[in-house]
């Protein structure tokens, strides 16, 4: 088993012990909305890290800027856009696809 993928696993064991020392902590009170928000984004900042490895890493070490920065940047433009996650995988590819035959 590579790094990466233990990696991936504490994260993912984490993020469930994180959501579910909520319940057990505090149990009947609420949580205040910081408190709550700060919560709710620890899974994305998880992804968005996770995707950047992935994408910036040859598999040794240091970074490597390829077609996969470009197929990021086009998903990101069409996030940013609000397209379907359809489209955004659509424009991805392509823009992947183009960097490449370029």
């Amino acid at each position: 088993m590579s790094a990466v993928w233990v990696l991936i696993g504490v994260l993912c064991a984490g993020t469930v012990a994180l959501k579910a020392a909520g319940p057990v902590t505090v149990g009947a009170r609420r949580l205040s909305p910081r408190v709550a928000a700060v919560i709710g984004l620890v899974a994305p900042a998880l992804l968005a890290a996770l995707v950047a490895y992935e994408t910036l890493t040859p598999g040794r070490p240091g970074l490597e800027v390829d077609a996969r920065l470009v197929g990021l940047a086009a998903a990101a433009g069409a996030i940013a856009l609000r397209r379907s996650m359809l489209v955004v995988v659509i424009v991805a590819a392509t823009a992947t696809a183009l960097a490449r035959a370029v």
